[in-house]
């Protein structure tokens, strides 16, 4: 092992997101008796704050930061979202360990947990991933699907805002026209000037006090979109500690092909002692195998972050189901498929698989995603 002092240092994102999921590889270490030191790192990506998130996506703005401080020797390790992790490694760096997945899957969240069909003709939809955008489209094509950035707990507050807002201020309304009337029993109002104010059975401060907090945090939030939906990474939601405080729906992963290596982490390091011993101690078998189906995927069909595309595999006995779904920017066109994939020889076979899509047009999909991304960055000059 080359870390100093004996002590492991973690590379981290600030974000309250990454230093939990650092937290729990350092606690994965700790309990093999390493003592762990969490280094947060400011990225590319956390600087730009303005730029979507496919376009920093493509240069692993969240990643090269905290990767050059393991390169340099300022940091031992570093922990990434794996979905986030370029499938080109620098030299003299490795995946060195990949932890048991979270859920891979994305959830619809709604402020009062409406269903993705239910959801009205042109209701505004938030989400910054072209994958999610494209998938959003070809389900429903009415949907008005709008940029949203931010960590995940602002991204919800977004989302709240607007709607809790105007309940605040329906109950201040009724509860101020209550005290005015002088027969009121708290239920209501005998007013005829509020016979369309509804009854409300707790007071406003009441109502506040039952509020958990990232819903109070919701009613100070000004925004300037006002969001029917969003759709969120299953796996951040609960690492959040969030997915219990909102209304959600999970979206089937074989419509809505999560990202490949989503819900996953990372945790990369020099090639080296430290890596092998990384390994031993983080390193999930059955999640390492699935991840590098999708990533290899990815990596022989040149999508990146630029083109709408997602890649789901699951370990099932001596195979590796794996979905792979690459889409036009708008959802009308798309290419498909679903395979079993032998496990002794996992990468060739989804190498194989990669290339058949392409012949089918995937390649295509992808050439076409990246001329209209190239055409957005000019104009934005």
């Amino acid at each position: 092992m080359n870390a100093r002092d004996g002590t492991i240092r973690l590379a981290t994102r600030g974000s309250d997101l990454a230093t939990r999921q650092a937290a729990t590889v350092k606690e994965r270490l700790e309990a093999r008796r390493h003592t762990v030191e969490l280094v947060e790192v400011e990225t590319t990506g956390d600087q730009l704050r303005d730029e979507l998130i496919h376009r920093l996506g493509k240069t692993g703005a969240f990643v090269r930061a905290l990767d050059q401080q393991v390169l340099d020797g300022d940091c031992d390790a570093a922990v990434h979202s794996m979905k986030d992790v370029p499938t080109e490694s620098p030299d003299g760096l490795v995946i060195a360990g990949v932890p048991e997945r979270a859920t891979a899957g994305d959830l619809l969240v709604t402020p009062d947990g409406t269903t993705l069909d239910d959801l009205p003709d042109g209701s505004v939809v938030g989400t910054s991933s072209l994958r999610r955008t494209a998938e959003l489209l070809a389900t429903r094509p009415d949907l008005d699907v709008q940029p949203l950035r931010g960590n995940v707990d602002t991204r919800i507050e977004k989302l709240l805002a607007p709607h809790r807002q105007r309940e605040h201020e329906r109950r201040m309304e009724a509860a101020n026209t209550d005290e005015e009337g002088s027969e009121s029993d708290g239920e209501g109002t005998d007013d005829g000037n509020a016979d369309d104010l509804p009854a409300y059975e707790r007071t406003p401060q009441e109502w506040f006090d039952d509020l958990n907090e990232i819903e109070r945090q919701s009613l100070e939030r000004e925004v300037e979109t006002e969001f029917d939906a969003i759709v969120l990474a299953a796996a951040g939601l609960e690492r959040s500690g969030l997915a219990r405080h909102v209304p959600t729906r999970e979206l089937a992963t074989d419509t809505f092909v999560p990202a490949a290596g989503q819900g996953a982490l990372a945790v990369t390091a020099r090639d080296s002692d430290l890596a092998e011993t990384l390994n031993e101690v983080l390193d999930h078998p059955r999640t390492r195998v699935e991840t590098t189906v999708e990533r290899v995927v990815l990596e022989e069909l040149g999508g990146g972050c630029v083109a709408p595309m997602g890649a789901h595999a699951v370990i099932q006995g001596e195979y590796v189901r794996v979905a792979v779904r690459v889409l036009s920017r708008d959802g009308t066109e798309e290419v498909a498929a679903t395979r079993d994939l032998p496990i002794e020889r996992h990468p060739t076979a989804a190498r194989d698989l990669a290339d058949d899509l392409a012949d089918r047009g995937a390649a295509d999909l992808i050439e076409q995603a990246k001329r209209d991304d190239e055409g957005e960055a000019k104009r934005a000059e």
